[in-house]
C-alpha cells in the first residue's frame, strides 16, 4: 500500500495545513505557559497535541472540527492546571516535582542521586556543559523539575538564596 489515490494526498495536505494552522493560533492565544520547559503534566500536553495532530492527518473518520475541539479541550486544560497551580500550593505539588540537591559543597549527596536515578557522570557533563572546569568552584547542582540540570558556583555569600524550595535529603 504505497498510493491509493490522489484524494486521499489531497485531504491529507488540506487537512494538515488547517489543523496545523489551527493548533499554532491556538498556542499563541494560550500564551507562554503551554510551550514552557516541561513538568510532567506539560509532557502529556505536548504528546497528547502531537497525537491529536498525527490522528486528525491520517484518520478519515475524524473531522476537523472534532480534531480542533480535541485541540482547544488538550490547551484549555494545561492552562487550568497551570492557572490553579500558580494560586494553589496543593494543586502545584500534584503537577510539579520538587528541585532537588545533587551535589553540595564538594559533596555528591548518593543518596538523592539514588531516587532521581542520576549518575555522577551525569552530574559531571552538567557542570561540564555550564562551563565548569574544576569541581572545587561549585556549591551546588540542582536537578531541576523539568529535569535540566542547574550548576551553582561558589559564592563569598554564606546564605544560598536560591536554594529555597530545593529538596535537600543531607544539607
Amino acid at each position: 500500500m504505497f498510493f491509493d489515490n490522489w484524494s486521499d494526498i489531497g485531504r491529507t495536505v488540506l487537512v494538515g495545513v488547517l489543523a496545523y494552522t489551527a493548533l499554532v493560533v491556538m498556542l499563541r492565544i494560550s500564551g507562554k505557559r503551554t510551550l514552557s520547559k516541561m513538568n510532567a503534566f506539560d509532557l502529556i500536553v505536548t504528546v497528547a497535541l502531537g497525537s491529536t495532530l498525527a490522528t486528525i492527518l491520517l484518520s478519515k473518520e475524524v473531522a476537523l472540527a472534532e480534531g480542533i475541539v480535541a485541540f482547544a479541550t488538550l490547551i484549555l486544560l494545561q492552562f487550568v492546571v497551570a492557572w490553579l497551580s500558580v494560586r494553589s500550593s496543593s494543586v502545584r505539588t500534584i503537577v510539579k516535582s520538587t528541585p532537588q540537591l545533587l551535589f553540595y559543597r564538594g559533596v555528591f549527596l548518593d543518596q538523592a542521586l539514588q531516587s532521581e536515578r542520576v549518575t555522577r557522570e551525569e552530574v559531571y557533563a552538567a557542570m561540564r556543559a555550564q562551563g565548569v572546569a574544576d569541581v572545587t568552584t561549585v556549591e551546588a547542582v540542582v536537578l531541576e523539575t523539568d529535569g535540566s540540570f542547574t550548576t551553582l558556583k561558589r559564592s563569598d555569600s554564606i546564605e544560598m538564596s536560591t536554594l529555597k524550595g530545593v529538596h535537600d535529603q543531607q544539607r
